[in-house]
């Protein structure tokens, strides 16, 4: 009987033990991002590191790229739900779009996301989505963003506005900065790319019209910069970008945000939800404390700018 005792002890234990083991967690997390570029791989190695700092081995990566393409999101976050993963990083809109429609359970935590109302269609949006998501935005003031356009090239009577026409939050900041554009008096023309494949041509039509572009925070024209900086520079049209990445790329000035520390603000976020220490459905949204001005020297010299005392140099 004793030794029958001590053998059920021994099972209990063992059943105790990872009991114990479960409940200090183990986790898969799936990342879910829309296309490879700088800003948003900033942004997941930043999440990536954060979140390994708050709990090192206890957590693993599902990292996945979908190269660009919508339906891809949809295909990698459905997998994500199906597999019953514990937390889902969806970076940028597209990707957020994806993995709320994709699960209602598993707690979605979005970054590099300009603005979650227009993104998710909420009305009355106050900050916070409720449900299973919440997140980081990418968010720079547009109004600054469009002052800038003004404060540098004070002689431009028009402003071409170029985005991608499938990016819901590029919409919102067109909207918005058109509006402050017009309200100082420019002639605003907006122009829409539908994928990289017609960056070139849609670029080179809206630069034979305008005096300077702004392109907003932009994913696809972000991942084309390249492409459209071989248009907009030749033909003498400077360019003020949404974020620092895409002015590195073909811009003149952005006011910018740190995309990596973007990443490290929702990873601090995961391990707080992972670990049952907040309720994603109370988390509001956060955003980028204090973007600064920057310019990019390469095309300041080629545009030969002289920038005011608040811009900084963007390096490298």
């Amino acid at each position: 009987m004793k030794k029958a005792f001590s053998i059920l002890l021994a099972i209990v234990m063992v059943f105790a033990l990872c009991a114990t083991a479960s409940a200090e967690g183990s986790y898969t997390v799936g990342i879910c991002q829309l296309v490879q570029h700088a800003a948003l791989d900033a942004a997941t190695q930043g999440f990536i590191d954060a979140l390994t700092e708050e709990l090192g081995d206890a957590v693993t990566f599902d990292n996945q790229n979908a190269s660009g393409d919508i339906s891809t999101c949809a295909t990698i976050c459905n997998n994500f739900a199906a597999s019953g993963v514990d937390l889902i990083l969806a970076n940028a809109t597209p990707a957020l779009q994806a993995a709320a429609a994709a699960t209602d359970t598993i707690p979605v935590l979005g970054t590099s996301i300009t603005e979650y109302g227009v993104a998710l269609d909420l009305e009355d949006f106050n900050g916070v989505v409720g449900g299973n998501v919440s997140g980081t935005s990418d968010l720079a003031p547009l109004d600054q963003q469009a002052a800038m356009v003004v404060e540098l090239f004070p002689e431009a009577k028009s402003c071409g506005i170029l985005y991608c026409s499938s990016e819901a939050n590029s919409v919102y900041q067109a909207k918005v900065v058109k509006e402050e554009l017009e309200a100082k008096g420019l002639t605003v023309v907006v122009s829409t790319f539908a994928d990289s494949n017609d960056v070139a041509a849609v670029t080179q039509a809206i630069c034979d019209e305008v005096d300077v572009l702004y392109i907003p925070t932009d994913n696809t024209a972000a991942s084309c910069a390249e492409a459209i900086s071989n248009v907009a520079e030749p033909a003498g049209i400077p360019i003020i970008a949404g974020e620092e990445n895409l002015c590195i790329g073909c811009g003149v000035a952005t006011l910018s945000i740190n995309y990596y520390d973007l990443g490290v603000t929702t990873g601090k976020m995961a391990a707080k939800i992972l670990k049952g220490e907040a309720d994603i459905s109370e988390m509001a949204i956060e955003y980028f404390p204090d973007p600064v001005k920057k310019y990019n020297p390469e095309f300041a010299d080629a545009f030969n700018i002289d920038f005011p005392d608040d811009y900084v140099a963007i390096e490298g």
